[in-house]
């Protein structure tokens, strides 16, 4: 509670999931209704953000575009989280050739600017919501497994999971029981920042056309759309561009609080 970035960071995320969650009832307009003859209209009294080049309301598109983000955030960190854990686990639990394998693996796909490797996958696979997940995961994973292995080859030669190995538990039960849940942790604070990256990601994705498709609307595909007439009508794209600062800023402030609540130095400096 001390952390009040943190709480401000939590704040903002249960808002931006309830406002996912409740778009249908509390969007004031249709997301595709279309009226061209006040397309570009400013904001105004009936229309708080305005409207976009084909009269749609900017707070409706705005307000179902946050389920895009929270979709593909959920999705690809989920998928990322599951894909490195098992990988991390088994990497720095037996290590050996298994080890080698897997962090030569990682370390190719290292090699590639992630951005560039989730475009490069997104442009051979087709632009939709099911292949940007998927790019996002790709590349994803490597983190939480380094992560994780790095974790679990302090935490395999702790006492207690000597004591395990001496009473005949076995390999799954020792990583699941003992190992997995003191580790916990760094793999929540990472999922927390992974969020972040993934909303992102999913943003510039769809900005490059290579995301959702219209008529779905998303932060990335509106920045697109608006970017032609940033002279004419900026609130195209500075409202979706706040939108995006603000949830990645929650996600990061949120992570960061998680890391000093589970840091132990930081504890003890600030009792």
């Amino acid at each position: 509670m001390r952390n009040r970035l943190a709480i401000i960071g939590l704040c903002l995320i249960i808002l931006f999931t309830l406002t996912a969650a409740l778009a249908p009832i509390i969007a004031p307009y249709d997301p595709s209704e279309q009226n061209l003859f006040e397309g570009l209209k400013g904001p105004g009294k009936k229309h708080i953000l305005g409207q976009d080049r084909l009269g749609r309301d900017i707070l409706s598109r705005i307000i179902y575009g946050s389920r895009v983000s929270l979709q593909v955030g959920i999705m690809a960190v989920g998928i990322s989280l599951l894909i490195g854990l098992i990988v991390g686990s088994v990497s720095g639990y037996f290590s050996g050739f298994i080890d080698n394998l897997f962090m030569r693996i990682a370390d190719i796909l290292l090699a590639f600017p992630g951005i560039l490797l989730a475009i490069g996958i997104t442009a051979v696979m087709g632009p939709s919501l099911t292949n940007v997940i998927l790019a996002l995961s790709v590349i994803s994973w490597v983190g939480y497994a380094r992560l994780i292995r790095g974790q679990i080859l302090s935490a395999r030669e702790y006492e207690y999971v000597s004591a395990a190995r001496a009473i005949g538990a076995s390999h799954f039960r020792i990583i699941v029981r003992h190992i997995l849940p003191n580790i916990i942790a760094p793999m929540l604070v990472q999922a927390s920042l992974g969020m972040a990256g993934a909303i992102t990601a999913e943003a510039g994705l769809s900005f490059l056309g290579l995301g959702t498709q219209p008529p779905t609307p998303s932060w990335g595909s509106m920045l697109n759309e608006g970017r032609n007439y940033l002279l004419v009508a900026p609130h195209l794209t500075t409202f979706p561009g706040l939108a995006i600062m603000i949830v990645v800023m929650a996600f990061n402030f949120l992570g960061d609080g998680l890391r000093d609540i589970w840091d132990v130095k930081e504890r003890i400096k600030n009792p």
